[in-house]
């Protein structure tokens, strides 16, 4: 099955050259473009693509704004944002709400497509900086005292777990191997004696 690609670019020639190498690419297809926010807001609920290519900066409505109202609408759907500067602080607004990663504009064709594969698959593209901050950003969250007994490391990937992360895009953000990844969090449910993701997130953020 193709990887469903959807953008959200108001530049003309940009949104044409990104749809241009996604439909010319075997694995994948773009059926869904869109030039502003509106569009988007409109549009993309429509299509449920895997992934879209979100604009940052668009006149009117931001890309931020969008994700804030579409990922509710399209939870398995993945956000890779797209702007021109790489430690753009709005870069780590989107992941906020809802993006998982981004690729720079000036990107090439092929690594433009090894970020929407990456995404598709569970993966979360972003420089060490971003994911710095995404990281300091958990402990907005507290955690109950169930899980004092873990380990630093333990409570860092439970938040994670808590945002709706997948196993690859922690590895990711941690710099670990998926199946590190998948030995922690063996390690949390058994010291907080739960069975899955849904019963370690509602043990570790109850009242």
């Amino acid at each position: 099955m193709n990887i469903k690609v959807a953008i959200a670019e108001d530049i003309d020639e940009i949104r044409n050259g990104l749809q241009l190498i996604i439909n010319s690419t075997q694995g994948f297809e773009c059926g869904c473009t869109c030039r502003n926010g509106g569009e988007a807001l409109e549009k993309i609920p429509a299509y449920v693509p895997d992934v879209v290519l979100m604009d940052i900066n668009m006149p009117g409505m931001s890309g931020i704004e969008v994700v804030r109202r579409l990922k509710p609408l399209l939870p398995a759907s993945q956000f890779l944002m797209c702007t021109v500067y790489e430690e753009d602080e709005h870069v780590f607004e989107s992941l906020k709400v809802g993006a998982t990663g981004y690729i720079l504009k000036k990107s090439p064709p092929a690594r433009l497509l090894e970020a929407i594969q990456d995404i598709y698959n569970g993966g979360s593209p972003m420089s060490s900086t971003i994911a710095r901050k995404v990281i300091s950003s958990f402990g907005d969250k507290k955690i109950s005292q169930p899980v004092d007994a873990l380990t630093p490391r333990e409570k860092e990937i439970l938040n994670m777990l808590g945002r709706g992360m997948q196993y690859k895009a922690i590895a990711a953000v941690v710099s670990l191997s998926t199946e590190t990844i998948r030995t922690h969090i063996r390690n949390i449910y058994e010291k907080l004696q739960v069975h899955s993701r849904d019963e370690a997130i509602k043990k570790a953020y109850k009242s």
